[in-house]
């Protein structure tokens, strides 16, 4: 049952929100330094184009955050967000252990939040995007950055962000 709060809308993070190229490195060759790509995201630029469209989102809409990025990154994501001028809104973070598709876990919650809010649109990569596309959601996806083929790649096989 949906209350009659402003709506959703949800914004990822890195390559959305967070330019993640200088860290792009960690993910390349035979061994992904996961450890490494994470505790480089407090020294990521913001990306203009998507900070306008949260802050803009902000006006009408109740903005939440939704990540791939380990709960272990909750305190430098907050700080980043913050110190980046982002609006306020709830951060959902995949637990520590949790190495399914972002387009799987994702969808997981756009699908509980929308039983209970209304979600105006989701703004996320080509993958999350076309996942939320397809089970109706109204996406934006996130042009405005480069991410890697090593990033891609992640994405599809480990599921770690």
């Amino acid at each position: 049952m949906r209350d009659h709060a402003r709506p959703l809308a949800v914004f990822d993070l890195d390559g959305t929100l967070a330019d993640t190229a200088h860290r792009q490195h960690f993910l390349e060759g035979p061994r992904r330094d996961w450890a490494g790509f994470f505790s480089a995201a407090v020294d990521d630029p913001p990306l203009a184009e998507g900070v306008r469209l949260a802050l803009s989102s902000a006006e009408e809409c109740e903005v939440t955050y939704l990540t791939g990025r380990p709960e272990r990154c909750r305190r430098d994501t907050v700080a980043w967000l913050a110190r980046h001028g982002l609006p306020e809104g709830r951060l959902r973070m995949r637990r520590n252990d949790d190495r399914r598709a972002a387009r799987r876990t994702k969808l997981e919650i756009l699908e509980r939040l929308g039983r209970e809010r209304e979600v105006r649109m989701l703004v996320d990569d080509e993958l999350v995007c076309d996942a939320a596309e397809l089970a109706g959601f109204t996406v934006v996806r996130a042009r405005w950055t480069q991410v890697s083929p090593a990033l891609k790649d992640a994405q599809q096989r480990e599921g770690r962000t």
